[in-house]
């Protein structure tokens, strides 16, 4: 027993979890603590598969807002909503019957969330007006000494773990535009993400900045009541309803039979679902895929717009794809109501009265609201020290590296949801986060089981991984120079925000834990976790001790390829006849909530 505890490792090992394995039957599962940033949809789907699968656990999650459900329940501007259909904006195991329509407001998809939280008893789990503003490595423990601010008193506060997992998302620090003069505006001004609520817009000259998701989201809403809208825009984007996927409010017998009849609405949603998977080849250059349904936005742009100055200025040259996807229910026919004015170009500065253009104009106006998204650098929000004393802040500043959107280098024990060069704009953006949650399960669940003092991916995996991934983007539609912030915000710049390949192939890639991409290091001999020489099963009273004596092999096929066969279906659809719909998946967010009577969307094409 005394060689067993000799350390490996360049720190003085924890004897006291060496010696109870030691004593303990085989893979004994430690008691663990993890700290999770955030309670938004990724921290709360943590927190319900990590409840479902294990026992011996602490789980403390920390959330800066008052309530759960992050974005959803930032986001309050007119006409907030999601750009994916409602019916697939759930997690894939909990649907959600009485969606109003095919796309959902933030008010109802934050009442799904929360709904989710208290149907599975997470709240306990999270401490809300709780703010991470640090973490830093302990090196005699192991795990992360966190400091957290309570947003209510100002006090700050201690805490740690054994492992630190970010949910803190990227939708989550709202910026004002770098435009000089904002402070000397006499007006009411506003941010779309910290909306006031107070403000009533009728009657008024509005300013709106930008023509991203949100500023196509408030157009159409506050247009009707308006005196007039200036939208400042500076680039041109792609902004269509996507055919087979409009608006459509749904009908009480649509909703009744989605709540009555076996099977229906689970049908429903794995064709929307499978439409979404099927349109990856949208994003490759010079599909067929990416051809006609360019050539099918280019005329519903033109027919909408119908004015040649705003199809000039608004309609891209470059692929459709490269920026983020928008359907825009009703945004292009509201640019051209009479109470609407385009100002295309910069906008210098802004001046006590309005907004200072590079056309030498000045715009007064009344309420100016700036529709310009958030810091969506991966960079985390607070520091990141690992053991070398490097700051993660730092070394992401420049350009986010990541092991396939979950952990980065010298940085042990310390998991992040939707990281750098992950699907969130590749299609189902939910199902990748299930994905995410289970490989990190995996994670913890051997961290449990052994002896393992850290885990952090390996640097020389990581810099093969960007390697993979740059060749990879150099024929995808997101190459191209158009600025996005799948690039950080820049025209020619490495894609930082997107996963090389479609969330299915996501999905694979992520099924199993690949160890050997990892630096792991022990509290003692690596093998302490043999135990004493009892299986979990003989010590068990409960347990059949023959359970592996039957009568027919009913056990796990173990090639991958057969694996994936009977996990997927592999011979139950045939898709020889099946139409194809123009869609390509973008990620949560925002689409504008329309009443427009559109026909419901086929659910015999998707």
């Amino acid at each position: 027993m005394a060689d067993l505890l000799v350390p490996m490792q360049h720190r003085k090992p924890q004897l006291s979890d060496v010696q109870r394995r030691l004593n303990r039957p085989i893979h004994d599962e430690k008691h663990i603590r993890i700290i999770c940033v955030g309670a938004g949809a990724s921290g709360l789907l943590f927190a319900y598969k990590l409840q479902r699968s294990f026992k011996n656990f602490e789980l403390q999650i920390y959330e800066k807002n008052e309530e759960v459900s992050g974005t959803w329940w930032e986001n309050k501007y007119p006409g907030c909503a999601c750009d994916v259909p409602a019916h697939n904006y759930t997690w894939s195991f909990e649907p959600k019957l009485d969606w109003s329509g095919v796309y959902a407001s933030s008010g109802e998809i934050f009442n799904y969330f929360d709904t989710f939280s208290k149907k599975y008893n997470l709240r306990p789990y999270a401490k809300t007006r709780h703010q991470v503003v640090g973490a830093t490595w302990n090196q005699a423990k192991g795990g992360y000494d966190v400091t957290i601010e309570d947003l209510t008193s100002g006090e700050k506060i201690t805490d740690w773990c054994d492992i630190l997992v970010n949910a803190g998302g990227i939708l989550n620090a709202w910026r004002w535009p770098a435009i000089p003069g904002l402070d000397k505006y006499k007006g009411k001004l506003l941010h779309t993400a910290n909306w006031d609520s107070s403000v009533n817009l009728t009657g008024k000259h509005v300013g709106l900045i930008g023509n991203g998701s949100s500023g196509i989201q408030v157009l159409p809403t506050i247009q009707p009541h308006a005196r007039k809208v200036t939208t400042f825009i500076r680039e041109p984007t792609w902004v269509s309803p996507v055919q087979g996927l409009e608006q459509h409010v749904y009908t009480p017998k649509e909703l009744h039979d989605f709540a009555s009849q076996s099977g229906k609405l689970l049908e429903y949603r794995k064709q929307i679902e499978s439409g979404l998977n099927g349109q990856f080849s949208l994003f490759l250059n010079n599909t067929q895929t990416q051809n006609d349904t360019r050539a099918y936005m280019l005329e519903q742009m033109k027919q909408k717009l119908s004015d040649k100055f705003l199809e000039e200025k608004l309609i891209p040259n470059w692929s459709l794809g490269c920026r983020r996807l928008t359907p825009g229910v009703g945004y292009l026919e509201s640019l051209t109501k009479e109470n609407v004015s385009v100002v295309y170009g910069e906008i210098k500065e802004v001046t006590e009265k309005g907004c200072l253009c590079d056309d030498g104009n000045e715009y007064p106006i009344d309420v100016l609201i700036c529709a310009t998204g958030f810091d969506t650098s991966f960079k985390p929000r607070f520091p990141v020290v690992g053991p070398s004393g490097v700051n993660l802040q730092d070394t992401w500043a420049k350009e986010a590296q990541s092991y396939f959107g979950l952990a980065a280098a010298e940085i042990p024990n310390y998991l992040i949801f939707l990281g750098p060069n992950c699907p969130i704009g590749n299609g189902p953006v939910l199902s990748a986060i299930e994905a995410q949650a289970d490989w990190m399960l995996q994670c913890i669940d051997r961290y449990q089981c052994n002896n393992i003092y850290s885990f952090s991916p390996k640097q020389e995996a990581i810099d093969d991984f960007i390697a993979f991934k740059n060749k990879f983007m150099e024929k995808t539609v997101w190459s191209e120079p158009c600025r996005s912030w799948y690039k950080a915000n820049q025209a020619d710049a490495p894609v930082t925000a997107l996963w090389p390949g479609s969330t299915l192939h996501y999905i694979e890639a992520l099924q199993e834990l690949r160890w050997d991409d990892f630096n792991v290091k022990y509290n003692g001999n690596r093998f302490a976790w043999l135990g004493n020489g009892y299986s979990q099963t003989e010590l068990d009273q409960t347990c059949d001790w023959a359970y592996y004596i039957r009568e027919v092999d009913d056990g796990p096929l173990m090639s991958r390829g057969r694996k994936r066969e009977l996990l997927t279906g592999h011979g139950t659809v045939d898709r020889s006849n099946m139409a194809s719909v123009n869609f390509a998946g973008t990620e949560s967010g925002s689409q504008s909530q329309s009443q427009a009577q559109a026909p419901p969307p086929p659910t015999a094409n998707l």
